[in-house]
């Protein structure tokens, strides 16, 4: 067995994985993290962990809160729920007295226990008080290693701890650092990170003061550091409590949230403005409204959150079989009869759907032998592939049905000895791909796999979000989601930046009483958030270089005069 291995689920072989989560972004987990979630049998952790480790985890994984909830037993006990699994026994729920105790206990079971903590198990000391017992136990377990928060969220910050010269750098953990601790870093002229929480930043400046460091040495406060929460403000040791106060961060109900504050002369903090990275992207903080499912927006979603956005998808149609079968039973049987020369898939629906009919008739991958494939797009042709089908045609330039057309060859009575073309699509689809296919000599069979019909609302905390200038920007990639997202949830609040796909979704919106702000220069998802993207950048330098703070639109007071910019 590898080292990398984890044994065996069973009575005999039970083995805890001490975790580090990092500081907040789940892209800083390590591969080792993840191969471990992916193995994993029961996850333990606090909630905001377990926010940023889940989604690597198994179906059926049970997961245990460590942190207390004041509805369900005294302050500490530990809080089991279960996802896409089933509860575990009732003596193992009477073993969470703590979570040393439940992680021997589900580790003793067979399990394959994975204790995550925030940052670095190595700087955790209730992690270590827990491997410490595991150890006296004789309960085998390993430790995968995190990014610690005080090394993360400066990087993230822009903010170099070390410089050309390797200045001396010194970690405080501000709640338990002794008298001494303060005089050593005080008197040293090197880097300090320390480790605090809102609340106590300017006792712990006063301390670096007391010390022997000038009030005048630059520090930066970073809050929520690596998510797209994060906020950081420059200052000194002399000036930090006026800076925040200025910023209305004290006193507030995050009083006691953690941040970094970086300290010191050469730790770049005077040159944060050019190496401030994340911060600056061009949709930072924003919350994109996105008026798809999840399944289809994964790219798209992607894509924004590298802009530094929070894509928030809401589907604006749900899919139906079609109301009659037997057109679509009539084409599967066609295809497998040799009837057709191609098959042309415009979404993953319509993959969907005919995957669907070929398992109802106990049909598989295999009977696209000897048919010409082809896929509208990326996420398209990956749906197929899943299918265990290679599409032999996607666009080499526009992902769409004007694309695809560009690259389709006409038919040629000499090569192609059927002439056919096997079109599943969505009942509400346009004709442009029917009529091409035509004029480039192509018989068609236009069938409709499935209907498209309004979703249903979605929760009422979004409509009210929607509605109420929640929201920074939506993206509409249809006409349809503009008339389904405004009769599902109301009409977007006028900060709300609108962004359309093309000329007739613009209309609609127009239509709806909307004001369209952004425009995609092509009729592409991806190219509509190139332009969202590109939208936010302009918005922000206009903002620095008029002296104005950078603010998100939803931001905006309301009733606010919204400056029109042109992309």
């Amino acid at each position: 067995m590898s080292p990398t291995t984890l044994p065996a689920a069973g009575p005999e072989h039970g083995h805890v994985t001490f975790l580090g989560a990092g500081p907040g972004d789940p892209g800083l987990l390590t591969l080792r993290a993840v191969e471990a979630l992916s193995n994993a049998d029961v996850l333990v952790a606090e909630h905001e962990v377990l926010d940023v480790i889940r989604t690597h985890a198994r179906q059926g994984v049970s997961v245990v809160r460590t942190d207390a909830d004041p509805s369900a037993g005294p302050p500490g006990t530990p809080q089991l729920t279960v996802v896409d699994g089933t509860s575990t026994t009732a003596a193992f729920r009477a073993a969470a007295r703590d979570a040393a105790h439940l992680v021997m206990e589900a580790a003793r079971g067979g399990r394959r226990v994975v204790r995550a903590v925030s940052g670095d198990p190595g700087l955790d000391t209730d992690a270590a008080e827990e491997m410490l017992a595991c150890a006296a136990a004789g309960v085998p377990f390993e430790v995968v290693p995190g990014v610690a928060a005080a090394v993360g969220v400066p990087a993230y910050a822009g903010v170099p701890l070390r410089d050309a010269q390797g200045a001396d750098v010194r970690f405080v953990d501000a709640r338990t650092a002794s008298d001494r601790c303060w005089t050593e870093v005080g008197a040293s002229d090197g880097t300090v990170v320390v480790s605090t929480t809102l609340d106590s930043v300017s006792a712990a400046a006063g301390e670096l003061v007391s010390a022997g460091r000038k009030p005048d040495t630059p520090l930066t406060v970073t809050i929520a550091g690596t998510t797209t929460r994060q906020r950081t403000w420059t200052a000194t040791l002399g000036t930090i409590a006026q800076t925040l106060k200025q910023a209305k961060v004290l006193p507030s109900p995050d009083g006691g949230r953690p941040v970094i504050a970086v300290v010191g002369e050469r730790s770049a903090t005077a040159r944060r403005d050019q190496l401030s990275w994340f911060e600056s992207k061009p949709l930072f903080g924003w919350k994109v409204l996105v008026p798809r499912t999840k399944e289809q927006a994964a790219s798209l979603s992607d894509q924004l959150r590298s802009y530094g956005a929070v894509p928030h998808e809401v589907p604006t149609i749900a899919v139906e079989p079609p109301r009659t079968p037997q057109q679509m039973e009539r084409a599967v049987k066609g295809l497998v009869t040799g009837r057709y020369e191609w098959i042309a898939f415009t979404s993953v629906n319509a993959v969907k759907a005919v995957r669907e009919k070929f398992e109802e008739y106990g049909l598989d991958a295999r009977a696209f032998a000897g048919i010409k494939v082809a896929a509208v797009g990326e996420q398209t042709a990956k749906a197929l592939v899943a299918f265990g089908v290679k599409p032999d045609l996607v666009p080499s330039g526009e992902q769409s049905a004007a694309g695809l057309l560009e690259d389709w060859p006409p038919y040629d009575p000499v090569f192609d000895p059927i002439d056919r073309v096997f079109l599943p699509r969505a009942d509400i689809a346009t004709e442009t791909l029917v009529a091409g296919l035509i004029e480039l000599g192509w018989e068609v069979d236009d069938v409709t796999a499935y209907r498209t019909v309004r979703a249903s609302p979605p929760p009422a905390e979004t409509r009210e979000a929607i509605k109420g200038g929640g929201f920074d920007a939506v993206l509409f990639t249809s006409s349809s989601t503009v008339r389904n997202l405004v009769g599902i949830a109301g009409k977007p609040h006028n900060v709300t930046v609108i962004a359309c796909i093309g000329p007739a979704t613009a209309k609609t919106a127009e239509e709806h009483g909307l004001r369209v702000d952004v425009m995609a220069p092509e009729p592409s998802v991806h190219k509509l958030a190139e332009a969202l993207a590109d939208f936010g950048m302009k918005r922000r330098a206009a903002a620095l270089e008029a002296g104005d703070p950078v603010t998100r639109p939803s931001e905006r007071r309301p009733g606010a005069r919204r400056r029109r910019t042109t992309t």
